[in-house]
C-alpha cells in the first residue's frame, strides 16, 4: 500500500485533463471538500486543466465559475436526505466532462449516482481510467432511517470501489481498519492528505490571546463541523473538570455552527450543553486560512474529539501543529496517526471526558514538551509531496489506459464497439 514515486526531473511533464467528483465543493467546509479543493488547485498550478463536477447546494452559488485555476461545474439539487444530494440531471452533465477528460478522481463515500453510474461509464464506456479518494467509512446516528440510509451508501460505495482502478487512502492505519478498504488490497495506494496553512500572523494571534485570555485564562481551539461525529458535546462537558487544576477556561471554536448540513438534530442536542458551558463557549465562525492559522497559534492547545470511523485523519490536527500548537486527538483509526508520527500530543479514549480533560491539563502544563519545529512537522506531512505522488499516479493510469481506449476507439469504428451499439 504505498505510492509511486514522483517523475524525476528528467521526465517531460505530461498536462493531464482530470475530472473531480463529489457531492459538494468551495464553499461548503469538511475535510473532505477541503482535501479534494487543496488537490484541485494543486494540480491546476502545476499546469493540469482541473473541472470539478459537484452539486449546487445553495441557489446562490453559479452553475459555473473558475475558482483558483479550477473550473467548477454545479449541478442542481432537486432534494435532499440529511447529507445526500439527489442530482437528477449529474449523468447528463458528467457524459461531455468524461468525453475531455484523461482521467476521474472520484471521492468516496458520495451520492448514489456518482458512486456507481459514474464510474460505470468512465471505465466501461469512455474506458477513461477511475481513482477513487476514501475518505472515511461513514457512520451516521442511530435509527431506522440512518440504517436504511448507510446500508445503501455502502453498498454503492463498495460498488464504486470495485469500478475504480486505484483506491486512495490517507494512512495505512485506517486502510486497515476500514470495511470496504480491506477488502481491495490490491489496489490500495496510501498517500497523505494535503495540508496547507500559513504562517501565523502574530500580531493577530496576541490580539486573540488579549480578547479572549485578558486574566489569563487557557484557550482549548477546535475547529471542525458542528458536527454529531466530531464529539463536541464530549468535550463541552471536559472543560469544567479542566479548570479544577488549570483554572478559568475558554473553548475558542472555529467553523460552521448554525447552518451544518443534516446535523439539525445534533445542534438541537448541543444547546443545553453550549447554555452550560456559559462564557467558556465561543463560537468564532467560519474563519479564512490567515485568521485559522492566527486562531491556533492563539490556542494553548487544539483538540479533536472524534468518536467514529466517519473521521479518518483530522486535517486540523496537522495545520494546528504547524502553527505550533500541540493536540488532543482521539485514540481512532487515522486520527491518532498525526500525534504519533510527530509527538505533538497526545491521545486519548473516545467518548471520554475525563481522559479529555486530563490530556488536556497535561499538555498545557508541559507544554514545550509537545512542540516540535514547523519544518519538522512539514517534512513529514508535506503538501508538495502530497501532489506529486497523485500526480504520478494519475499520469501512470493515463499511459497505460491509452492503448485500451485507442483499441476500443478502433473498434467502434468497425461497428462492433460500445459507441455504436455493437459488443465486445
Amino acid at each position: 500500500m504505498s505510492a509511486p514515486e514522483p517523475p524525476t526531473a528528467a521526465e517531460a511533464p505530461e498536462r493531464l485533463r482530470i475530472l473531480v467528483t463529489l457531492a459538494y465543493y468551495a464553499p461548503h467546509v469538511s475535510g473532505l471538500t477541503i482535501h479534494a479543493r487543496r488537490l484541485a488547485e494543486g494540480l491546476a498550478a502545476r499546469g493540469h486543466r482541473v473541472t470539478v463536477l459537484t452539486s449546487r447546494h445553495r441557489p446562490d452559488l453559479p452553475a459555473r465559475e473558475t475558482l483558483a485555476g479550477v473550473e467548477v461545474v454545479r449541478v442542481t439539487v432537486a432534494w435532499r436526505f440529511g447529507k445526500g444530494a439527489v442530482m437528477p440531471t449529474y449523468l447528463a452533465a458528467a457524459l461531455p466532462l468524461l468525453r475531455r477528460a484523461d482521467l476521474v478522481a472520484m471521492n468516496l463515500p458520495t451520492v448514489p449516482s456518482e458512486s456507481v453510474l459514474l464510474p460505470i461509464l468512465a471505465r466501461v464506456v469512455l474506458r477513461r481510467p477511475v481513482v477513487a479518494t476514501y475518505h472515511c467509512d461513514l457512520q451516521l446516528p442511530e435509527g431506522p432511517f440512518n440504517r436504511l440510509v448507510g446500508s445503501a451508501v455502502r453498498l454503492v460505495t463498495r460498488g464504486a470501489a470495485t469500478l475504480a482502478h486505484r483506491l486512495v487512502a490517507y494512512t495505512e492505519d485506517y486502510a486497515r481498519a476500514s470495511p470496504i478498504l480491506r477488502r481491495f488490497p490490491a489496489k490500495l495506494v496510501v498517500i497523505p492528505p494535503p495540508v496547507a496553512m500559513p504562517l501565523p500572523d502574530p500580531a493577530a494571534a496576541a490580539a486573540l490571546r488579549r480578547r479572549w485570555a485578558p486574566g489569563g485564562e487557557v484557550l482549548v481551539g477546535c475547529a471542525c463541523r458542528l458536527a454529531r461525529e466530531k464529539g463536541v458535546d464530549h468535550l463541552l462537558r471536559a472543560l469544567p473538570l479542566a479548570e479544577r487544576t488549570l483554572g478559568p477556561v475558554r473553548l475558542l471554536f472555529a467553523g460552521e455552527t448554525e447552518q451544518v448540513l443534516g446535523e439539525g438534530q445534533y445542534r438541537r442536542f448541543l444547546e443545553p450543553i453550549i447554555a452550560a458551558a456559559g462564557h467558556r463557549w465561543v463560537p468564532l465562525g467560519v474563519l479564512s486560512p490567515q485568521e485559522l492559522a492566527s486562531f491556533y497559534a492563539a490556542c494553548d492547545v487544539t483538540v479533536l474529539p472524534s468518536v467514529n470511523m466517519t473521521e479518518s485523519f483530522g486535517l486540523v490536527q496537522v495545520e494546528s501543529m504547524l502553527c505550533g500548537t500541540p493536540v488532543v486527538a482521539t485514540e481512532l483509526p487515522g486520527v491518532r496517526v498525526p500525534v504519533r508520527a510527530t509527538g505533538m500530543g497526545v491521545v486519548v479514549p473516545p467518548r471520554d471526558a475525563e481522559a479529555l480533560a486530563a490530556a488536556i491539563v497535561r499538555v498545557v502544563q508541559h507544554r514545550s514538551h509537545f512542540v516540535r519545529p514547523r519544518a519538522e512537522v512539514a517534512r513529514i506531512f508535506s503538501f508538495a509531496d502530497t501532489i506529486s505522488r497523485y500526480e504520478a499516479l494519475f499520469r501512470e493510469l493515463v499511459r497505460t489506459s491509452r492503448p485500451l481506449r485507442q483499441a476500443a476507439t478502433r473498434s467502434a469504428g468497425r461497428g462492433t464497439g460500445p459507441y455504436n451499439g455493437g459488443s465486445r
